[in-house]
Parts: structure tokens; C-alpha cells; sequence
């Protein structure tokens, strides 16, 4: 299982703990990860090593001056690693059939045999949304997209990396980019859901991206709220998206148990 994260060096410790819960729920699994970055640095990679023991890591060093994103703009609120997930096939090795992207602001919390082995099909990504599908067409619309689909959450991508090699065009990422600045909120999922909406396979939420504001949310269903059972059981992937993380001050919601059983097993960086 080849797994893919971008990540710098504020995102340390919380990738510490994601690679922990992958870790556990894949003993019995051979598990590569690619770690894309920009800032990292030798110790950090010591640290993680130590931290988890497992899997196996391998850095891929983006530099500042990338010739391939040399026209690439960029603002403050748009730094060149937006661009590292949306063009991550480019500095994957080339006999890599798949590689599954998971945010460092995440836990793995079952195995994910499953989600690996899916059938892409045609599509470029598998991912999951968040957006009622009665209200997606707001986001197309605030996106100007010319092939609406599902307005993903770009934090677990399953890729299709030969399909990715063959048909990916750097220009249109750019051109987008540039001509809708404005009206980007976040900007790699905002452009991936705009450019290549007919090209993703939905993945269950619930199941895959399970979040704080999902499991909220599902109190108003005929059905009743969720339980923290529930989610043990059924979701595979439980993610802190948005400002809300458990390891900061002032955490909302229940979900944050998850994260910290895995945080206390890998203690201090």
C-alpha cells in the first residue's frame, strides 16, 4: 500500500500521530509512505522514524524554485504547496500504479484494504464530499466549473496515477488559478473540484472522511445521532478538518478521542 502526504514542518507532530494510527491497523500489510516537503529536516525525519517505527518512509524534497511550478502564482494565502497534491504524480516514481493521499490531520482508525483496492475505473481521484448533493450546484457556480461534480474534501484522495501521467495538463491548473484568485476559499480542493469534477469517484463520507461536523450533524437524521460506537466500527477515516484540531485549545465535539489515543502512544516529538 503506497501511501502519499505533503506536509511542513508546523504539521509535525500531528503527522507523527497519523502514520502511528496507519501503522497499527496495517502490521500485517507491507505500507510505504511518500512524504512531499519543502522544510523538513533531517531530525524531523529521525523523530518521525523513532515515533512510529513503522511504516516505511521515504522524504521526496520539493525545492522553493521549482521548474515545474516556475509560473505557478502564488500569494500569501496561496503558497507553492497548494500545488504539491493537485500535481503530486509528477514526483512519484513512475511504476506506481496508485497512491492513496491522506492529510497529516487525520487518524486511520481500521484498516484500509478496501479503500486501496477500489476500482477507479475511468476516474482520476476517488474522494469524498461534504456538500449535500442538492447544494453542490453552489459551488459550481462559484467556480465556474465546466464539468460540475462533487465538491470533494481533498484531505483523503485515492489517485490514479497512470491516467494522472497520461492526461494531466499543468497550464489549465495555472490559468485557473490565476483568473479565479478571488474567489478561492480552499484553494487545491477548491481547483481539483472545478477542473476535474466528471473525473472523481465518490467515496462514502461517513466512512471514509468521517468529520466533527458530520457526525454533528447527523443528530437532525429521522434515524437519531451517531454514537461514538458507531464511528469506532464503521469509519475507517477520521479527519480534524477546518480550525477545529484536537491538539489545540478549546476542541468542539467528541471525535478528538480518537486522535488521542494514538497522540499518547507516540508521546513528545
Amino acid at each position: 500500500m503506497d501511501i502519499l502526504v505533503t506536509i511542513d514542518r508546523n504539521y509535525l507532530h500531528p503527522l507523527a500521530v497519523m502514520l502511528k494510527s496507519l501503522a497499527v491497523h496495517h502490521r500485517n500489510r507491507p505500507v510505504r509512505v511518500y512524504i512531499l516537503h519543502r522544510s523538513l529536516l533531517p531530525e524531523d525525519f529521525i523523530r518521525l522514524e523513532k515515533a512510529i517505527n513503522a511504516p516505511e518512509l521515504e522524504l521526496i524534497n520539493l525545492p522553493a524554485g521549482d521548474s515545474l511550478l516556475a509560473d505557478a502564482p502564488t500569494t500569501d494565502r496561496y503558497p507553492l504547496e497548494i500545488y504539491d497534491r493537485i500535481f503530486a504524480v509528477r514526483y512519484l516514481p513512475q511504476d506506481l500504479e496508485r497512491v492513496l493521499y491522506l492529510d497529516p490531520d487525520l487518524v486511520v482508525n481500521g484498516p484500509l484494504d478496501d479503500l486501496w483496492e477500489l476500482d477507479l475505473e475511468d476516474n482520476w481521484f476517488g474522494a469524498a464530499s461534504h456538500v449535500a448533493k442538492g447544494l453542490e450546484w453552489m459551488n459550481a457556480v462559484r467556480l465556474q466549473s465546466e464539468t460540475p461534480g462533487p465538491y470533494i474534501n481533498s484531505g483523503v484522495l485515492l489517485m490514479n496515477l497512470p491516467l494522472l501521467r497520461r492526461e494531466q495538463q499543468l497550464q489549465p491548473v495555472l490559468d485557473y488559478v490565476r483568473d479565479h484568485r478571488r474567489t478561492l476559499f480552499l484553494p487545491d480542493q477548491d481547483v481539483i473540484s472545478a477542473l476535474y469534477g466528471d473525473k472523481i469517484l465518490r467515496l462514502n463520507p461517513y466512512r471514509y472522511n468521517m468529520t466533527e461536523r458530520l457526525f454533528t450533524a447527523a443528530s437532525l437524521s429521522p434515524r437519531g445521532p451517531l454514537e461514538l460506537s458507531w464511528v469506532r466500527e464503521h469509519s475507517r477515516i477520521i479527519h480534524y478538518c477546518g480550525r477545529n484540531k484536537p491538539w489545540k485549545e478549546h476542541y468542539l465535539g467528541k471525535l478528538d478521542c480518537f486522535y488521542w489515543e494514538y497522540a499518547k502512544e507516540i508521546g513528545p516529538l
